[in-house]
């Protein structure tokens, strides 16, 4: 074992918005959640709008400054309680802070207790193929992926997120060439993403991806309001009801057929 890298990884410094003890929908079992402070999106429906902005150079700003070290003695406080879990960054986006990220990996990785099962959540909005290798120390200390595909519509994602659904796809690609595994998510928005077209395209978009271990189609709902109200920003979906949670099982079908279908013809 690395000892002297172990130390270095303990002090690496991030910015972070909160932290959760006890997350159960963020990766297999119960989760200590580290929340990112900083994302470059701004998905319409996004509901944490209280994350986006960015510390300013000068260390000050939203987010809190906290060390790997930090966070795990956290982790370590509830250790039994994560005995079929592990520790999650989500966001914001934490692929943002890729340095960060990939430290609090390999320390959790290299615990003295025992190894910590580690997880990203993730839209992508930061990486691109063409600078993957910025990236890389972060993804070989990731067990686990949590991917947003927004939508399946290029045009669509720029007016949904404010960026290329192109960041997406290549980390996908990624993740694929590299076998980790993979859980999909698709928020299933009335109006915008919720057409059976659309669910079918996400569905052979995952199709080609064969580290894919699940896909979840998660209604839209309003909750996050409160929060724009709070912050004075215009919530994007003023007027769209929440998605009734049967008809996005029945998206979920959909998809999974579409894939099911991409793979026949790919031999898998």
């Amino acid at each position: 074992m690395d000892t002297e890298g172990c130390a270095r990884d303990v002090d690496v410094v991030g910015r972070v918005h909160s932290t959760e003890s006890f997350g159960t929908v963020d990766g297999p079992g119960t989760r200590f959640v580290v929340f990112c402070q900083g994302c470059p999106m701004r998905c319409q429906y996004c509901h944490n709008p209280d994350t986006w902005e960015f510390a300013r150079v000068d260390g000050t700003g939203p987010g809190t400054s906290v060390t790997v070290g930090e966070l795990l003695e956290r982790y370590e406080r509830n250790r039994p309680f994560y005995r079929t879990g592990g520790i999650t960054v989500t966001g914001g986006e934490p692929m943002a802070q890729p340095d960060f990220v990939a430290a609090l990996f390999r320390a959790a990785h290299a615990a003295p207790a025992g190894r910590i099962h580690t997880c990203l959540d993730t839209s992508a909005a930061t990486f691109s193929a063409a600078h993957a290798d910025r990236f890389s120390a972060l993804l070989d200390a990731t067990d686990m992926v949590l991917l947003d595909i927004k939508t399946s519509d290029p045009a669509l994602h720029e007016t949904l997120c404010g960026l290329p659904a192109s960041h997406a796809l290549e980390l996908g690609d990624e993740l694929a060439r590299r076998g980790i595994p993979t859980l999909v998510r698709h928020v299933v928005v009335p109006g915008l993403t919720d057409s059976e077209e659309e669910c079918a395209a996400v569905g052979r978009i995952i199709g080609d991806w064969d580290n894919v271990v699940g896909l979840d189609f998660l209604p839209y709902h309003t909750l996050g309001k409160t929060k724009y109200d709070k912050l004075g920003i215009e919530y994007p979906l003023k007027g769209v009801k929440a998605m009734n949670a049967a008809r996005a099982k029945e998206l979920r079908q959909v998809a999974l057929l579409a894939r099911a279908r991409r793979r026949a013809e790919r031999g898998k």
